[in-house]
């Protein structure tokens, strides 16, 4: 009996000693001068402290230079206030085949915590589109039970935070601030059972973006909530790869916002009507474009300002495959839009987005659309890159474009529009199946057009109001 307590308290012991270690990278003569090249200083901590079973490796205060290092097992990388983690250029300190400054890989209960910056440096590698010689700041592969806790991401030189092929990550607390690059997204998520609560994210290219690029791998189970968000292109999104496709998503309580720079792209100069010099494209964008499914999204209490579409529905034909897209609930939305184009839902003909419902929304448009907005003739563009101007930079409606969809729910709408507008507020063609109830086109609008019908069959309303 005594002898085996002995072993079992010397187990314990063992164990609380080894989950307990602690590994200060400047006890492995990391500097944080901003100048030393410190990848191997750091990646013997965290090795060293991986080979003990699991801790926690503190980054102090001060710039550490270095160039990919890679997180293993049980292993909690710290950041104290005033830590950077400060990416170098030099492409020989990365992993070509797959580019980042923190990686995360085949890796169980790992995390990255605490209140300092890990900044990709990315003004100091090459300005390309989708280049390869750029590093993501945080990449996720093939983890399970990863949490990212309250640091600061900033400049990357590609996506900033990529969740690949993982299970079980959450994502808290984080700041994102990335304008230092092209393809500056935000959150990236390609992966299963993914929370992501209390962010603040401001990125030059898509904020929130959820994934499928491996076609026997569906993205599912993700909740986002209490996120601060803003972008130059779409602020939440899911797409533009969609393989496989997206189910179980829970999206809520979120603010969306102009963002604080655009170095790259000039919409006002781009897209006709656009006049603010910052804005993004879509606040929320569902796209199906390469044979994958989505069904099951839920999308709640959000307000947008700085947008140019407040929804963006897409089921398109980019791979020769057109997939599904259907059960989608959007409610509890207030937005004040900043072009011609307004909500659009379309397929692509022979095909239909089935059973969506907007709910309790107020929707705030420019209007200044013209009669010959109303008659130009709006092309399918099969094929074409999904985004809200690939109709065209104004549509025969100020307020929601419908085409080749069934069962269209739409409760509660009321759209305002801040000048006179010879557009109908909706556009329906191809439609089978639209439920109507309590809508308001605005005062601005016209009252004999609320409503533009071709080829629609079940169509009933109630409560249709003319201002």
């Amino acid at each position: 009996m005594r002898t085996s307590f002995l072993l079992l308290f010397t187990l314990l012991s063992s164990y609380w000693l080894h989950a307990q270690v602690d590994h200060n990278i400047t006890t492995y003569k990391a500097k944080g001068d901003g100048k030393t090249l410190n990848t191997k200083a750091i990646q013997a901590a965290i090795d060293n402290c991986a080979l003990k079973g699991g801790g926690t490796v503190w980054v102090p205060a001060g710039i550490f230079v270095t160039g990919c290092i890679y997180l293993k097992d049980n292993v909690n990388l710290h950041l104290s206030n005033g830590a950077v983690l400060k990416a170098t250029p030099e492409l020989s300190e990365y992993d070509r085949k797959t580019m980042a400054l923190v990686y995360v890989r085949n890796a169980v209960n790992v995390s990255i915590t605490g209140m300092g910056i890990i900044n990709g440096n990315g003004k100091n590698f090459k300005f390309v589109e989708e280049g390869p010689d750029r590093p993501f700041v945080v990449l996720v592969e093939s983890s399970k039970q990863v949490i990212i806790r309250d640091v600061k991401l900033y400049d990357g030189a590609r996506w900033t935070l990529k969740l690949f092929d993982s299970d079980h990550v959450q994502v808290s607390g984080v700041t994102i601030y990335s304008h230092s690059n092209h393809n500056n997204d935000g959150i990236d998520i390609d992966s299963r059972n993914v929370t992501i609560s209390d962010c603040i994210i401001d990125s030059d290219d898509d904020a929130i973006c959820l994934k499928s690029e491996n076609p026997n791998r569906i993205t599912e189970n993700i909740t986002v909530t209490n996120c601060i968000v803003s972008s130059n292109c779409n602020f939440i999104k899911m797409g533009t790869g969609s393989f496989s496709g997206f189910r179980n998503i829970s999206i809520t309580n979120c603010v969306l916002k102009a963002a604080a720079e655009t170095p790259f792209w000039k919409w006002h100069n781009i897209v006709k009507g656009v006049k603010d010099t910052i804005s993004g494209l879509a606040g929320i964008a569902l796209e199906i474009v390469d044979g994958g499914m989505m069904d099951q999204i839920v999308i709640s209490n959000i307000t947008m300002t700085g947008v140019q579409t407040p929804v963006f529905i897409r089921l398109g034909n980019r791979k020769n495959a057109v997939g599904s897209l259907k059960n989608v609930l959007i409610s509890n939305i207030t937005a004040t839009a900043n072009s011609l184009i307004p909500s659009i839902i379309a397929a692509v003909p022979g095909f239909y987005i089935e059973n969506v419902t907007f709910r309790d929304m107020i929707l705030r448009h420019t209007g200044g659309g013209t009669e010959e907005d109303v008659k130009r003739a709006v092309p399918e563009n099969e094929a074409k890159y999904p985004e809200n101007r690939m109709l065209g930079h104004t549509l025969p409606a100020y307020g929601l474009y419908v085409r080749h969809a069934r069962n269209i729910t739409l409760d509660n709408i009321q759209f305002i529009i801040a000048a006179a507008d010879a557009r109908p507020a909706i556009w329906l063609e191809d439609v089978k199946g639209v439920y109507i109830k309590d809508f308001s086109p605005g005062n601005n609008a016209r009252p004999s057009a609320m409503i533009r019908q071709t080829n629609v069959t079940d169509f009933f309303y109630q409560n249709l109001r003319e201002h």
